[in-house]
């Protein structure tokens, strides 16, 4: 469509317009100021700078922010972008960077089945906010299954390489969880029906997406837990094999301990009491004396369990 006639925005007009601006420019933000009556902080919101989840009210129309959700599961990297809503009983608006697949798949819908713009903006909000939740939960398993391949690699394999990964996925759990909440609590809101533009029966469907985010803030919590344990795990891990070092240096240190002494005092230029028989004998006494210095003390590592 290229022009909107500005009479199906009436009240009792009998039309519901859906508007999709994707990566809007200020012409854009003068079509919404103008033509749909959105107020200007709205507008500036919506073309400006990602925003957390909320929703607000502006003269007789909702304007809520909800964030679509990536995982590329390839870089290991985790990613959200918000899309705006504005919304009134004539039209809705939806305002995001041209890459929500949400969006493109109710508007392939809305192509083949006419009833789905016929239930009204409130209901089409509803179906797009639905996508974007149910986008999800194939996100979160790919997310899940990361963690279950760092807690594989922490017990039987850790090495230093780890850190940054388990970092890395700590952040973006965090940032799930500081996505999430906020929208669970923005469809609380609407599904307990606090605006006089959501009806008893749509306000049962934002229910049922409300429930979703519920199951996602909680898989999130788990999520957060469990990095965490991942992360502790590790660094005992470390430290297990940091000490078992530290004890294989220490025991060979004081194995050396007589032997050195051994060594030192007759290397002295100095008269010492001899061993039996000649001089070509003491040689194979003092190595005697160090072979069985160093056994005894290896047997009383071994009998402590220190070895």
């Amino acid at each position: 469509m290229e022009a909107l006639d500005p009479a199906w925005l009436l009240p009792g007009s009998g039309a519901y317009v859906w508007a999709d601006l994707a990566e809007p420019t200020e012409a854009d933000g003068q079509v919404l100021r103008e033509v749909f009556g959105v107020h200007e902080l709205a507008v500036e919101d919506a073309l400006g700078a990602t925003h957390h989840p909320k929703v607000e009210t502006y003269d007789g129309l909702l304007y809520v922010v909800l964030h679509g959700i990536n995982f590329h599961a390839s870089e290991h990297a985790f990613d959200t972008h918000d899309t705006d809503f504005f919304v009134s009983a004539q039209f809705l608006v939806t305002v995001h960077d041209g890459k929500r697949r949400s969006i493109a798949h109710v508007a392939d819908l809305c192509g083949k089945s006419g009833h789905i713009l016929a239930e009204g903006p409130m209901a089409l909000m509803h179906r797009i906010m639905d996508t974007m939740v149910g986008h999800y939960h194939p996100e979160v398993d790919e997310l899940e299954e990361w963690l279950d391949d760092l807690e594989r690699q922490v017990l039987e394999s850790p090495n230093q390489n780890l850190t940054s990964e388990i970092l890395a996925v700590k952040r973006d759990i965090t940032g799930l969880r500081r996505i999430v909440i906020p929208q669970r609590d923005v469809l609380g809101r609407l599904s307990r029906r606090e605006f006089d533009l959501i009806g008893q029966e749509v306000a049962y469907r934002f229910r049922d997406v409300y429930d979703q985010l519920v199951r996602l803030s909680d898989d999130a919590i788990i999520f957060q837990d469990r990095v965490t344990g991942i992360l502790d795990a590790y660094l005992a891990s470390v430290s297990i094999q940091l000490a078992q070092t530290s004890k294989l240096i220490a025991v060979v240190a004081t194995l050396f301990g007589p032997l050195t002494v051994l060594t030192g005092l007759y290397g002295m230029n100095v008269a010492l009491p001899h061993f039996p028989g000649g001089d070509g004998t003491q040689f194979w006494w003092v190595l005697g004396l160090m072979g069985a210095a160093s056994v005894a003390m290896f047997a009383g590592f071994r009998r402590s369990g220190w070895w």
